[in-house]
């Protein structure tokens, strides 16, 4: 082999095995190697104590105990506001209408004349049996005297006695037909229907008004006969009005019908309104009735934010002795934010209802005030101790050079 070639074996040998031997380099007493500086040992050194110092760190937590009250299941249903009672106002003369005294949305009292038809052909029909009437009593009135002096026989008498009371019941009869011509309100309340004009001609039975009493309201719902037992008259059932953006009101059960829809297996229960309930409300304003069924006095609660998992496998966290401590827990009914809880705490735990998914079990516990609680700083924090990463490196740098 020639001189060349093996200068250049021995060039790529100790090429290869330089970084093996700087490697084993270290001297003794554990002085780091050349090439080390201190200060990564230190930096190193530094994170380690400082996840130890995060591990003991305890954990800021809010409270609250767990306490008992009342809850129930909720059901809404939908229903129409109707007045408590309608009536239909109908022509009891064949005429022409001539003049109408109200409109749709008029308030009228029992008795106010809402229209009058015209009965001036019943009027003279009424003056002829008055004629007729005033003919027979004077009739009979001789026929007693002839019979006192018994020239007429008492079959003539009482067949003069027939025709005064024939004549008699005929003007009372025209009497009454004639007081048709006004037609007027059967009941206080308001004008919700007009279905005719001046001019028109009605006959009988023609429908002209609908007046409404609209000094109560009510809307019938319809509950499954599953849940209406736990239902009784009198309850109060709290009801939004879509027309007025969800505005809650407050009726009352009113009754509830004794007998379910074959079909739909659904019982109709009447709620009303009434008094300061009813300002702003019409007749056929769409409602929701919010039904509270199966009531529970007693209940164990705590609130909905501080259960935590997938179902089945619900649970809460609970600070005991200044530690955190989870609890698997059966959940019952969930109502206005609350949450019934079956099996799993007492009254009076302490469980944790913020910060639940940065926390686990057996790490100290912090207990705090919530942040709408605590007063505001009295002062802003110091600008060197909200510094970035960014700028504490470039520091660290700076001070280093």
């Amino acid at each position: 082999m020639s001189r060349k070639v093996k200068q250049y074996c021995v060039l790529g040998f100790t090429l290869a095995t330089g970084p093996f031997a700087i490697a084993c380099t270290k001297p003794a007493g554990g002085e780091p190697a050349p090439g080390t500086t201190a200060s990564a040992g230190r930096a190193g050194a530094g994170r380690a104590g400082g996840r130890a110092g995060v591990s003991d760190r305890p954990t800021n937590v809010e409270i609250e105990l767990v306490r008992r009250g009342s809850v129930s299941r909720t059901s809404i249903i939908a229903g129409m506001l109707e007045p408590i009672r309608s009536v239909g106002v109908n022509a009891q003369l064949s005429g022409i209408l001539l003049s109408l005294k109200a409109e749709e949305g008029h308030r009228v009292r029992q008795g106010d004349v809402l229209a009058e038809i015209d009965a001036r052909e019943l009027e003279a029909q009424a003056r002829s049996a008055e004629a007729a009437l005033r003919f027979a009593q004077s009739t009979l009135e001789r026929s007693e005297q002839l019979y006192k002096q018994q020239i007429i026989t008492t079959a003539e008498l009482e067949r003069d006695r027939a025709s005064h009371e024939a004549a008699k019941a005929t003007s009372e009869q025209l009497k009454t037909r004639l007081g048709y011509a006004r037609v007027v309100a059967p009941i206080s309340g308001m004008i919700t229907e007009k279905r005719v004009e001046a001019g028109d001609i009605v006959s009988s039975q023609t429908r002209l008004f609908t007046v409404a009493d609209v000094g109560t309201l009510v809307t019938r719902i319809r509950v499954s006969e599953l849940e209406v037992s736990t239902l009784r008259a009198g309850d109060i059932v709290p009801l939004t009005v879509d027309a007025l953006a969800g505005q809650r009101v407050e009726g009352r059960i009113r009754r509830i019908f004794p007998s379910a829809d074959s079909a739909t297996r659904l019982v109709p229960v009447e709620v009303a309104l009434s008094g300061s309930q009813l300002a702003g409300l019409r007749p056929g304003y769409t409602v929701r009735a919010t039904l509270a069924l199966d009531k529970r006095d007693g209940a164990l609660l705590v609130p909905s934010r501080a259960v935590s998992g997938p179902a089945g496998a619900r649970a809460v966290y609970v600070v005991k002795g200044g530690q955190i401590e989870r609890r698997a827990v059966r959940i019952g009914s969930d109502m206005a934010g609350q949450s019934e809880i079956l099996e799993g705490v007492s009254e009076g735990d302490s469980v944790i209802v913020s910060g639940t998914s940065m926390i686990r079990e057996g790490a100290k516990a912090k207990v705090v005030a919530p942040l709408s609680d605590q007063a505001p700083l009295s002062k802003p924090l110091d600008s060197t101790a909200t510094a970035t990463p960014g700028t504490g490196r470039r520091g660290g740098r700076g001070e280093g050079k």
